[in-house]
């Protein structure tokens, strides 16, 4: 093991950009707890890097079970150095079929499952060395976009979360790091149904991610130039916002329009 090898816990590690990341953070000789709720990819990356990872499967939306992943980590290490939530899901709203459950399921998914973890990394990470809290947000928080009612409501609170927290955890000496990304090829956008422009790999993405990761910015958002519309967009008065996204949207189906 390298000598400023880092212990760090990272949730959504089974696919996309967590699964890519986990790689690139054990290539540099880091030590990895790895959540998600499929074992068999995590095993194999234990297979592959042995001695570096602690595989710590669960459903990271049920508290109990963050929880022992918790005291798992806990009992293994002892502290944790850096801990990245990464996690999540996307479900799209149709307005003509509001579903007010689905926006709980995102919520849960995005953010609360968020908060279980923050629960138990924090007491790790004051016990580990130069405490680092990382959550993968979106872009889609810079402004509103047509059928992200569920998702952006899920990550602006996610934003507002880790803002908050970085201002009440500087005292302790604890940074935090909000990721920012556009879109990027994973298998939850591959299902998306609407063009997706400068998309980026996983593997770029994850690449752009543990670049940065040592340095404990405030935020790593990319590719510069979306994030540089959608901040722009979001900038704009709410008038030219709505004549903007209105072209933007999506026209519902006759089938969608059905009560």
């Amino acid at each position: 093991m390298k000598h400023n090898s880092r212990r760090i816990w990272l949730t959504g590690a089974s696919s996309g950009i967590g699964h890519a990341l986990a790689i690139e953070l054990l290539q540099q000789g880091h030590k990895l707890a790895l959540s998600a709720r499929s074992k068999e990819p995590l095993q194999a990356l234990a297979r592959r890097f042995p001695e570096q990872v602690l595989v710590v499967t669960g459903d990271l939306t049920d508290a109990q079970q963050v929880r022992n992943i918790g005291s798992r980590i806990l009992r293994e290490w002892g502290a944790l150095d850096t801990a990245i939530l990464n996690a999540g899901n996307c479900e799209y709203v149709e307005v003509s079929h509001f579903e007010a459950a689905m926006v709980e399921r995102v919520l849960r998914a995005n953010l609360l499952s968020a908060a279980y973890c923050i629960e138990q990394a924090l007491p790790l990470l004051r016990r580990g060395n130069a405490g680092h809290l990382v959550a993968v947000g979106s872009s889609v928080t810079y402004a509103p976009l047509s059928r992200a009612e569920a998702y952006g409501a899920s990550k602006a609170g996610l934003r507002y979360l880790m803002e908050t927290l970085r201002i009440d955890l500087a005292s302790e000496g604890i940074a935090v790091t909000l990721v920012s990304p556009g879109f990027v090829d994973t298998p939850l956008t591959q299902k998306n149904d609407f063009p997706m422009p400068m998309r980026w790999s996983a593997q770029r993405a994850a690449q752009s991610i543990a670049r940065r990761l040592p340095a404990q910015p405030y935020e790593i958002a990319f590719p510069r130039p979306f994030i540089a519309i959608l901040r722009l967009l979001g900038a704009l008065p709410v008038g030219l916002q709505l004549a903007i996204g209105k072209r933007m949207a999506r026209p519902a189906s006759l089938e969608e329009a059905q009560p």
